[in-house]
């Protein structure tokens, strides 16, 4: 790997979150090209360069992680190109833990599950959101503080031998 070149003037960043997404239900069949390009593009290639942005201000012995989504491991009908450009990321991950092992930077995927959020009550009906509560063990949504939390874990030193994971936080919905 080439050395990074870093500007003095900069303040090393101790962790960087990768997180951006959007997901639309398309079918087998109706997927078009278009879809699949502002799927990928924003998800998958978005994440990528922003990464590869900010690398050179990532102190050594930092942290970077991304949002996957919990549709990366369950098989949502109409979501497999939004599963497909979330799943890359944990491919990113692994690959590119190896190449930063000399900059002991860490390298993680958060992958939520269903979330209360505002966003999530433009695109779900009522009936959707009690179907997927009902597939959560505890029977509700999580919520946003709770994937907060994780975040700070994987931002901190606390997450220091944690490398190259997929941590769900989905309150067990992946692992049923």
């Amino acid at each position: 790997m080439k050395p990074i070149s870093r500007d003095p003037q900069q303040v090393p960043l101790g962790f960087l979150y990768a997180s951006a997404g959007i997901g639309e239900a398309v079918s087998l069949g109706e997927i078009t090209e278009k879809h699949f390009d502002a799927t990928f593009g924003l998800n998958t290639r978005g994440t990528l360069f922003t990464v590869q942005k900010a690398l050179p201000l990532i102190k050594d012995g930092g942290s970077i992680f991304m949002t996957s989504s919990v549709a990366s491991v369950k098989g949502f009908p109409g979501y497999s190109v939004y599963a497909a450009s979330k799943a890359a990321l944990h491919a990113f991950a692994r690959g590119w833990l190896n190449e930063l092992k000399d900059r002991n930077i860490r390298v993680n995927v958060l992958s939520p599950g269903p979330i209360a959020t505002p966003m999530q009550d433009q695109v779900l009906t009522a009936e959707a959101k009690q179907m997927f509560e009902s597939l959560i063990p505890r029977g509700t949504m999580g919520r946003p503080e709770e994937i907060a939390a994780a975040a700070v874990f994987l931002a901190s030193d606390e997450s220091s031998f944690v490398n190259g994971m997929l941590l769900a936080v989905d309150g067990g919905f992946s692992a049923i």
